[in-house]
């Protein structure tokens, strides 16, 4: 959650339909550089009952950025250099599942990717790590999630597969059938490869998902349409910011090293050897894995 002498600082990524959080205190949108590329938009500082908040829009204010084109690596990236701990996602799905309408939330606990245009790491030649994303999301931020929700009375499906797609372009009926298929719950494009980055960047993270659509399995409903996701998007946006009001002090109440080890997640992921890495990586890397670059300097 925060980590010892640090203080809980939430970072918010906002998906469709949410381009602001309403009722941040003294929120001032500053640009974060970050060596790893362009970051969505700048970055909302503010506060939420006393508590640090860093916002980010996902695809930038004004739905700039398709999925393949955000910047993953440098939002993540930016988020920590903005001082967050915790990262809780707000994004839009489509339901795989008959008991999962429209209007539904679920806090998401496992993911199939099936991106394939993306850099998934922010390790590569000249420091080699490989974290374990067994488990992506962090359960302490999820009981969190699940009892703030509980708060202002919106009912919350715990537990559910999430089927990461490249996009932009939305299932086939036969894409569809086959994410049903391997028991999905819930599909959409942007929280791969953000989980496996934020991991790798020893943050906690926890994934709301709010549904909008049905995709397009379903037989007694329409193909998915913009239309359609924006008008429940709509509808969503002001629950979706209320459970923020709620959460964020819950996280705040509750800090303390995460119970998961989110925050150890590097201890023994790096395999390069000190004397192969390559400078200018490392350097790059100072912000993501600057705790255990640190201790492995003679």
């Amino acid at each position: 959650m925060g980590t010892p002498g640090n203080p809980v600082v939430v970072g918010i990524l906002g998906g469709s339909g949410l381009y602001s959080i309403d009722g941040l205190a003294d929120g001032d949108w500053r640009a974060v550089d970050s060596p790893w590329g362009t970051p969505s938009d700048a970055i909302c500082f503010g506060t939420v009952g006393g508590v640090p908040v860093r916002f980010l829009p996902r695809h930038g204010r004004g739905h700039r950025l398709p999925p393949s084109e955000i910047d993953f690596r440098a939002n993540v990236d930016a988020l920590k250099r903005a001082g967050a701990t915790i990262i809780v996602s707000l994004s839009a799905v489509g339901s795989l599942r008959g008991h999962l309408p429209p209007g539904t939330f679920v806090l998401v606990d496992q993911f199939i990717d099936r991106t394939f245009a993306r850099t998934k790491s922010f390790f590569g030649t000249g420091c080699v790590g490989h974290v374990s994303v067994a488990r992506p999301v962090c359960g302490h931020v999820g009981c969190h999630v699940a009892a703030a929700a509980g708060e202002i009375g919106l009912p919350l499906h715990e537990g559910g597969t999430y089927l990461a797609m490249e996009g932009p372009q939305f299932s086939t009926f036969a894409e569809s059938e086959l994410y049903r298929a391997w028991n999905c719950d819930v599909i959409g494009m942007t929280n791969m490869p953000e989980a496996k980055l934020i991991r790798e960047a020893e943050m906690c993270y926890a994934s709301i998902a709010m549904v909008t659509d049905y995709d397009c399995w379903h037989p007694d409903h329409d193909d998915v349409t913009v239309d359609q996701i924006v008008d429940v998007l709509h509808r969503n946006a002001a629950t979706a910011r209320a459970l923020v009001q709620a959460l964020v002090p819950r996280l705040a109440a509750h800090a303390g090293p995460c119970p998961q080890g989110c925050h150890t997640a590097l201890d023994h992921a790096l395999i390069t050897a000190p004397e192969a890495r390559d400078p200018a990586l490392l350097a790059r890397l100072d912000a993501v894995a600057g705790r255990v670059l640190k201790a492995a300097r003679p």
